[in-house]
């Protein structure tokens, strides 16, 4: 696409998006607090702001744990190479090192916030400059700066930001840019101009660009060409027909807006109790403005009149409680609080673990699948593809004919356990009925099938022609 072919795309693209921003701007006010001078109603009631952000953490912890192996890399056919498993292994490794060595822990959880309140979030994976700590940095990307496409195959590979950057940074961003002379001048320094960077799909992996757009013209900054795009872009779920996600906070916002309201006018009302509402007669010596309900003070009034007098209050408000108690209930549930949270019994058995742990997967099973697919999968060929540039891992394909991604995060270790556990008890009915049956189990392939779903590392496992030969 040509510079003024992407801003052209990227405005219809905005047109397009522009119905859910008054979604989101409501998720975002009653969620999180507006930055200061930005206006946005008053929260009262922060039960919903605290469920958010546990959510996100549960998610960070469940899918992307810091600094723990939440994946790995296994060949599809052990048999065809068996060196290849090692390969893999010291291959995951080396990724594993980079990401805890990166920003990853930093930006991942900003982004998981994005998925809960507005359903969709974006991140940007780049190649660090030669010399840092790692080769991989990461950008959560604010939704207000993504303009998403869904192409064909349902995913979103079309990614527009839309960003604001003085002249100096685009100088910095976009250092062989040929920039207009003009850009930067010293007596507007802080100016800002518009830059739109594109990805879209293309034969072969992913295309680039990034045009500077000033006086409707657009002035190319960058463009190139990747195996996997850098911006990764991911929902919670959708509805069909639909772009853009729908987070948990989205759907529990009616719930939301009223515990909010409830709780201002419970506060309303805890404020006329303390302070009460007075009334008292007109004689022209007490000063209504010039009284002050506190301790000690004497207020004048004349004689025979009967001074200041409590109203007494049209009614008990003790119902709000009621109601606010079943919202608040409503708004854990919706964001998954009550679910995610540590065990609140002290003494569960260590089967009641495993139950809870299996209602975890099976309430987030298909966002699971959905965030494997749009943000787990491209996240790890990305980042394998930046360290095979630069030379740190073999040429690897993740083409599902030579190797695989095996995901070990606390959440897909819940289903493995679950396989592992049939296979058992597979083996001991087997067993069970004597040598005759035993002999149809291959005890060896048995061993390997429950080593690669308990993730166990291939560094425990003899190779494969040791055991044949024996």
């Amino acid at each position: 696409m040509t510079p003024d072919e992407i801003i052209a795309r990227a405005e219809r693209a905005l047109e397009r998006r522009r119905p859910w921003e008054g979604v989101w701007r409501d998720c975002y006010d009653h969620v999180l607090a507006r930055t200061p001078g930005a206006g946005g109603p008053s929260l009262h009631d922060g039960t919903a702001a605290d469920a958010a952000e546990g959510l996100a953490a549960s998610l960070l912890a469940e899918l992307t744990p810091p600094w723990s192996r939440w994946f790995g890399l296994s060949p599809v056919d052990e048999a065809a190479d068996p060196e290849l498993a090692g390969v893999l292994e010291r291959a995951a490794e080396t990724l594993q090192g980079h990401l805890d060595r990166s920003n990853f822990a930093l930006e991942m959880p900003q982004a998981f916030l994005d998925l809960v309140v507005a359903g969709t979030g974006v991140l940007m994976v780049e190649e660090a400059p030669p010399g840092e700590a790692s080769a991989l940095r990461f950008t959560a990307v604010p939704l207000q700066e993504a303009v998403l496409e869904e192409g064909p195959s349902g995913r979103l590979d079309t990614v527009f930001r839309l960003v604001r950057m003085t002249g100096a940074a685009i100088a910095a961003r976009y250092p062989l840019a040929p920039l207009p002379p003009d850009l930067i001048q010293m007596d507007d320094a802080e100016a800002e101009h518009r830059v739109i960077e594109a990805v879209w799909p293309g034969r072969g992996g992913s295309f680039f660009a990034a045009v500077l757009e000033r006086d409707g013209k657009g002035i190319p900054l960058a463009e190139g060409r990747f195996e996997e795009g850098p911006l990764v872009a991911f929902r919670w779920m959708k509805a069909p027909g639909e772009t853009y996600g729908r987070g948990p906070v989205m759907k529990a916002l009616p719930d939301i807006r009223t515990a909010n309201k409830v709780v201002e006018l419970v506060l309303k009302n805890a404020s006329i109790a303390a302070t009460g509402i007075w009334q008292a007669d007109d004689d022209g010596v007490l000063n209504p403005a010039t009284v002050r309900l506190e301790p000690g003070a004497i207020i004048p009034k004349a004689v025979g009149s009967a001074g200041l007098t409590p109203l007494a209050a049209p009614g008990s408000f003790d119902v709000s409680q009621l109601v606010l108690s079943d919202m608040r209930a409503r708004i854990r549930s919706a964001l998954l609080a009550d679910r995610l949270s540590a065990p609140s019994q002290p003494g569960m058995t260590a089967t009641e673990v495993l139950e809870r742990s299996a209602e975890t997967a099976r309430l987030l099973g298909a966002t699971y699948g959905r965030l494997q697919a749009e943000l787990l999968t491209p996240l790890v060929a990305r980042c394998l593809s930046i360290l095979r540039r630069r030379g740190e891992v073999p040429p690897i394909l993740l083409d599902g004919q030579e190797a695989r991604i095996a995901y070990r995060s606390p959440l897909a270790r819940v289903q493995g356990r679950a396989d592992a556990s049939n296979t058992l008890l597979f083996l001991q009915a087997v067993a069970a009925m004597g040598p005759s049956a035993s002999a149809v189990v291959d005890l060896p392939a048995a061993a390997r099938y429950l080593a690669r779903t308990l993730s166990a590392p291939s560094a425990i496992l003899a190779p494969i022609e040791e055991k044949t030969s024996a």
